[in-house]
């Protein structure tokens, strides 16, 4: 089985060309990937298979099966169909320019440049209203977003990087029966703001293009915005990606990198 792996903003995926659905994806297989011991290591997989192979919208060639580290299915990736999207140009199996990917959250529209950034058109995001999450103990207010998947977008008035991640926010499931991804962010100034993200089964990541989107929305609204709208520049620990609010959809700007490939060894998984 080949592989190849990539990042955007740090956010690393394993790419698995799969163009014709023929391999059997199991939620084992996917945790053994995504180990960063005993397997490759990433924060998820980018399954590359043809939208008809899979049953999904033909009305794109190519679908993104994307699962989370733990093996469980995610409706959407913001990082994860940028690399997608490079990696399938990189491959031969698109051209740079205007196209759409099928994912679970519908059809996503792509543009790739020759330069090595992709902008993806996210959707409109759906508000769903307040909610709390809890961590080390304190209580934060936030913003629940739909991009395609849910998130909580919390902001806070100290640095980020203070706060502690290792362990799962707690959030109301009967809000987010289905998990939910959690961000806190800071204003750094004009519509430019630091988020730090734990993600439903992959846990803290260095990035999350679909948080990123919910930060702004969130941001915006925050900052006296009747409709989320403008341009926001979102630092993340793995870098810097762009989100664009126009009141009707969301883009999300950033680069897309793929650092190696090579094979998986069918004997590299052992028991424990």
């Amino acid at each position: 089985m080949r592989f190849v792996k990539g990042h955007g903003t740090e956010n690393d995926f394993v790419i698995l060309p799969d163009p014709d659905g023929g391999l059997d994806l199991t939620p084992e297989l996917v945790a053994w990937l995504c180990d960063r011991r005993a397997g490759i290591g990433g924060d998820g997989v980018l399954r590359v298979v043809r939208s008809k192979a899979a049953g999904q919208d033909e009305a794109a060639e190519w679908f993104m099966d994307y699962r989370n580290a733990d093996g469980s299915i995610a409706e959407m990736c913001g990082n994860g169909i940028r690399v997608f999207a490079r990696y399938l140009v990189d491959a031969g199996l698109a051209e740079p320019g205007e196209w759409d990917v099928a994912t679970r959250a519908g059809l996503r529209g792509i543009s790739v440049g020759a330069a090595g950034d992709v902008r993806v058109d996210m959707g409109a995001p759906v508000l769903l209203g307040t909610g709390e999450a809890e961590l080390a103990g304190r209580t934060f207010a936030g913003q629940g977003v739909s991009t395609g998947n849910p998130h909580l977008a919390c902001p806070v008035d100290e640095p980020v990087a203070g706060l502690d991640l290792s362990r799962a926010p707690g959030f109301d499931a009967a809000m987010f029966p289905e998990g939910v991804n959690v961000e806190f962010f800071r204003f750094l100034g004009d519509r430019h703001v630091e988020m730090r993200v734990f993600e439903r089964g992959s846990g803290e990541t260095r990035s999350c293009g679909t948080g990123t989107v919910a930060v702004a929305v969130a941001a915006s609204l925050a900052s006296g915005d009747a409709v989320p709208a403008g341009e926001w520049t979102v630092d993340v620990p793995g870098g810097r990606v762009t989100v664009t609010l126009d009141g009707s959809t969301s883009y999300l700007s950033g680069p897309a990198v793929l650092v190696a490939e090579g094979d998986i060894r069918p004997g590299g998984r052992r028991s424990r």
